[in-house]
């Protein structure tokens, strides 16, 4: 996996949580992250459908590709987990989309076919807690064993990075 243009700044995934960068807040704008659709996390052959990294912290005008790595994926936004203002966003079944996130808040996100197989992640932009009460309501909405035991994992450590950040 190419590590040089990601920042790969939360990932999880079994028990992995890693940071690069100094800060969260040392990124620059303007900077493509990457995200692969996954089958099976090729660190933790237990953890199955996934995105990779399931939570991405980025700026304002930062770009987002997810990478149609394994097949039979693909990726949209989640109704009611969008900040106001923001665009919603859907590609197609292995198909690779790129999207700029230009308002600031939290951006949820499956791949339709295996959302009820836990396979959601995690966008933040900039002050991300904007909505994030919006994103735990509408999370509330989600169906599936999976995707319930890794959205609250997933808001867990999206609430230590705003405290972390200072922003909770």
């Amino acid at each position: 996996m190419k590590q040089t243009r990601r920042q790969h700044l939360v990932m999880i995934g079994g028990a992995m949580a890693a940071t690069v960068a100094s800060s969260h807040a040392a990124l620059a704008s303007g900077e493509m992250h990457e995200i692969d659709m996954l089958n099976v996390d090729p660190d933790d052959r237990q953890q199955r459908m996934l995105f990779k990294p399931a939570i991405v912290r980025v700026q304002p005008g930062d770009s987002i590709k997810f990478l149609a790595t394994d097949r039979g994926h693909n990726a949209q936004s989640i109704d009611g987990m969008t900040p106001e203002g923001a665009e919603a966003f859907s590609g197609r079944i292995n198909e690779e989309i790129e999207i700029t996130l230009d308002v600031e808040g939290t951006y949820g996100y499956i791949c339709q076919p295996h959302q009820t197989m836990g396979m959601i992640g995690f966008i933040l932009v900039g002050d991300f807690t904007t909505n994030l009460e919006d994103v735990r309501t509408a999370a509330g909405a989600l169906r599936g064993r999976d995707t319930t035991r890794r959205v609250e994992e997933y808001l867990a450590e999206i609430d230590a990075i705003a405290t972390e950040e200072g922003l909770a």
